[in-house]
């Protein structure tokens, strides 16, 4: 065990040189490099120091993956910054998943409860097999539950395990044992690429709505094909972009999608204390795509990051009218990097500016036309609380399938006699469980208030008197500062 202990204390060594090796480079070039050197040497064998001693005396045997695991996110948690992380193997992966925008895998969009009881098993449940995938093509459907892989039961394992059983090389296979009502069944998948779909989008009448999940390296290409799919309709009156849950992605995505819209000019600047991380990136006349026509972007407060670079971009050049909540207010750029374990860290190495030079960090942007859904009371919450203990709706729909929207909104009537809820929630909730076992509705009219917002905002016929009369992120600014002298 000593000799393990030994080699394992070498390997954290050359981690620690290894991670501190390049800044110790540069310092060494300026006029404190040797105080900067004779510091970093200090403090990496206080580290050495302290892991010793404690794999020594410690009064329990200790794992090194433990201590290793502490120290990494000790140094990064010191940094006092939500976005420099330590990421172990699993997070690692959905990171450069989310990123690549693909991965291998079987093609199935699931969801897992986070709690497991003897009456409700926390088995996989499938929300949507994504087409032409492993999953679709063994005849998968939404509403099966993936109660084993390769044999493991799934309501003892966490999501993060499913989704590291599931994904894989591509080529190997993996049986899934599927439950659909009473039967149960065995299917072998063999991985494929599987593309991250981040973009959806289709028509309301004559608007082309795009909503965005993310931004990795495949979604500008997709909202073109959106775009180019809007282009062939007979009347196009303006396009909508949902960012609203969007919590970020690469920024070299925002900015081509910002450049099918901005037609000159800056996008978004970055700035850092690293030269080569100082960068200003400008729109190609020659790559706009929508031009002369109403734009209308949704946001909310879990717009996060690289929207919030699309919404500033297109806020500050006036292309775009902004509806829905302030935006999260993520206003820094972060660097993943992989370890030689396959473990991952990401570090923040910059912040971004929009078009007028302003960083919305913890400030967040805020829309031209604000709309709020409705805050539940303390006696609504309660009363949706019980509705979802009841278990009411699920039953009502497994025994009146394919309920049409008359009979929702039926149904919706007869709930609220007995809940204290808004219709409109209630439909809502039906309607999600009537769709639990068929692809995914695009949007919600009946319930989305401001995407209906956003859809009056275009066909009201005012837009260009709107844009003008609209504040840009610079203006927002000076007015906050002014808010602030007056207090």
């Amino acid at each position: 065990m000593k000799i393990i202990r030994k080699y394992f204390f070498v390997a954290v060594n050359i981690f620690f040189l290894s991670i501190f090796a390049s800044q110790c480079f540069a310092q060494s070039q300026s006029a404190t490099a040797d105080s900067s050197k004779a510091q970093n040497s200090k403090y990496l064998g206080i580290i050495n120091q302290l892991y010793y001693f404690i794999q020594q005396n410690y009064v329990e045997e200790v794992d090194p993956q433990i201590l290793y695991e502490g120290a990494l996110r000790g140094m990064l948690q010191a940094l006092d910054d939500p976005y420099s992380v330590y990421m172990d193997k699993s997070e690692w992966r959905n990171i450069s998943d989310t990123t690549q925008g693909s991965f291998g895998g079987v093609g199935l969009q699931i969801s897992k409860p986070s709690t497991s009881t003897k009456d409700k098993p926390a088995y996989v449940e499938v929300a949507q097999p994504i087409d032409d995938t492993p999953g679709a093509r063994a005849g998968i459907q939404p509403g099966d539950f993936i109660i084993r892989i390769d044999g493991v039961d799934t309501s003892t394992i966490t999501m993060d395990e499913v989704l590291g059983m599931l994904r894989g090389t591509i080529g190997e296979s993996v049986t899934v044992t599927i439950k659909r009502k009473t039967v149960e069944f065995d299917r072998v998948l063999v991985r494929a690429l599987i593309e991250n779909p981040t973009v959806k989008f289709g028509m309301i009448d004559s608007i082309g709505y795009i909503r965005l999940s993310e931004f990795s390296t495949n979604t500008a290409g997709h909202v073109q094909e959106a775009i180019d799919s809007f282009k062939k309709q007979k009347k196009l009156a303006g396009i909508i972009l949902d960012l609203r849950n969007n919590g970020g992605g690469l920024l070299s995505s925002a900015v081509e999608i910002a450049d099918k819209f901005i037609d000159s000019g800056i996008i978004v600047q970055t700035k850092s204390r690293i030269d080569y991380e100082n960068s200003v990136y400008h729109a190609n006349a020659g790559k706009t795509e929508v031009k002369d026509m109403p734009v209308v972007v949704l946001i909310n407060r879990a717009s996060a990051s690289a929207s919030e670079i699309l919404t500033g971009a297109l806020k500050d050049t006036r292309k775009a009218y902004l509806v829905g909540e302030k935006s999260y207010g993520k206003g820094s750029v972060q660097i993943p990097n992989g370890l030689v374990n396959k473990d991952g860290f990401k570090i923040t190495v910059a912040r971004y500016y929009s078009p007028l030079d302003v960083n919305i960090d913890k400030r967040g942007i805020r829309p031209d036309l604000e709309v709020l859904y409705p805050e539940f009371t303390d006696e609504q919450r309660k009363e949706w609380e019980r509705l979802e203990k009841d278990s009411v709706v699920p039953t009502y729909v497994e025994s009146h399938a394919d309920m049409t929207e008359p009979q929702i909104a039926a149904y919706a009537k007869q709930l609220k006699k007995t809940y204290n809820l808004e219709e409109s929630f209630l439909r809502k909730i039906i309607r999600n469980e009537v769709g639990r076992t068929k692809p995914a509705l695009l949007y919600d009219l009946d319930y989305d208030i401001q995407l209906n917002a956003a859809i009056k905002v275009i066909k009201q016929g005012n837009f260009d008197k709107l844009m003008k009369e609209t504040k840009t992120l610079k203006d927002q600014l000076a007015e906050d500062e002014a808010d602030k002298k007056e207090e």
